[in-house]
């Protein structure tokens, strides 16, 4: 059987200081499959063995037919966001802590093989589109795989804004702020503000206070295909990450504006994979009291 992939793109957390031996194996796979590998600089350069071309991150989506993403959830997510644009397949080897996304352990390789060999679940992430807008003018555009957030900055005190979902005044809310997730962000920050978890395969985001002065304001899970619009009313060094991993200083009347991106993030899982065996293994469900 021909293989499912011929050029596969391997993206490491760099600094991880089992990353180099991790590297060797996986490309030793490759090889043996004949397959092209390509490598960003960093990865490259903490590899031993070299691959067929390094170029910048920006460009492995053009070239790759999958990403192998070694190390943690926030490396993943900053791979899926470029792959998302071309689609290309992602699979995750666990360097990190938790690993919800990074669901292959790095002492578990042979599931690569599996995978690498056409034998792998597909699913589906939502990615987030966010934007910041001024006035009529948008400011700042990016993506987002677990969520945006609107908060508070450095000087500590409450933040005030006003919510809309498609257009409809939702409520006005004064708290340290409010974090729009999508299922796959609803076990990362949302999770820790007492959001619901939502299963992946959900068209679903929830809108999450963080510590709300009025304590009647709850967690909200809406529909994904819904355009949410988080306005600053007031606030001091107020602003906007998406993902943790890129950010926007906001003024009052600053619109942030949220939707489901158009182009869904790809994740391949071995065979076997079950969502809700990997919630009970990483939030401990499954523990007793002795």
């Amino acid at each position: 059987m021909p293989p499912a992939f011929k050029t596969v793109a391997v993206v490491g957390k760099s600094d991880a200081a089992s990353l180099p031996d991790v590297l060797d194996q996986l490309v030793g796979m490759l090889r043996a499959r004949k397959l092209a590998i390509l490598m960003d600089p960093l990865t490259a350069g903490a590899s031993r063995a070299r691959p067929d071309d390094t170029i910048e991150m920006e460009q492995l989506p053009k070239r790759a037919s999958l990403a192998i993403v070694v190390g943690g959830d926030g490396t993943l997510i900053a791979v899926a966001r470029l792959m998302a644009e071309r689609n290309v397949p992602l699979v995750g080897v666990n360097l990190g802590r938790l690993g919800f996304l990074t669901d292959i352990p790095h002492d578990g390789l042979e599931s690569v093989v599996a995978v690498l060999d056409g034998d792998y679940i597909p699913e589906q992430r939502t990615l987030l589109s966010g934007s910041v807008r001024r006035g009529k003018k948008t400011l700042f555009a990016t993506t987002a795989m677990n969520d945006v957030v609107v908060s508070r900055g450095a000087m500590g005190s409450m933040i005030e804004f006003a919510v809309t979902v498609d257009g409809e005044f939702i409520y006005t809310l004064r708290a340290d702020g409010l974090i729009v997730a999508s299922p796959t962000g609803s076990t990362a920050y949302a999770l820790s503000a007492g959001g619901p978890i939502l299963h992946p395969s959900l068209q679903a985001l929830a809108l999450v206070p963080i510590s709300p002065h009025t304590l009647s304001n709850r967690p909200v899970a809406i529909r994904s295909s819904s355009k949410v619009e988080v306005t600053l009313v007031r606030g001091i060094d107020a602003r906007v990450n998406f993902d943790v991993q890129a950010h926007w200083q906001l003024e009052p009347g600053d619109v942030v504006c949220v939707a489901a991106s158009d182009n869904p993030a790809t994740l391949l899982h071995p065979r076997g994979y079950r969502y809700f065996s990997m919630l009970r293994q990483k939030l401990r469900w499954n523990e007793r009291a002795t």
